[in-house]
């Protein structure tokens, strides 16, 4: 019996693991966030929460964007500008 795929399946795919990324990166720098709520002031951190939230929920129309990785690229690095992220390291991870 030959088994049919959806095209619609097909073409949300590359979209849904890339959604996947991107939201698991954008609640890293939440986690972040919350790790260094001392040292910001309670806006800041209600600020920057929200924006991550807008991001989220938004997540998967910016995935469909044809320059959707230069866009969601841009956010991170802003984020990353002050959640520091990308300098911390897991030394688990180093052997």
């Amino acid at each position: 019996m030959a088994r049919v795929v959806s095209p619609v399946r097909v073409s949300n795919a590359p979209v849904t693991l890339q959604t996947d990324f991107y939201r698991e990166e954008f609640l890293k720098h939440r986690a972040c966030l919350a790790r260094q709520r001392e040292y910001y002031s309670e806006r800041a951190i209600t600020d920057a929460d929200r924006g991550i939230e807008r991001i989220l929920s938004q997540l998967e129309q910016l995935c469909a964007k044809a320059d959707a990785d230069q866009v969601i690229g841009k956010l991170l690095r802003k984020y990353d500008v002050v959640t520091g992220l990308s300098a911390w390291s897991d030394p688990q991870k180093f052997h």
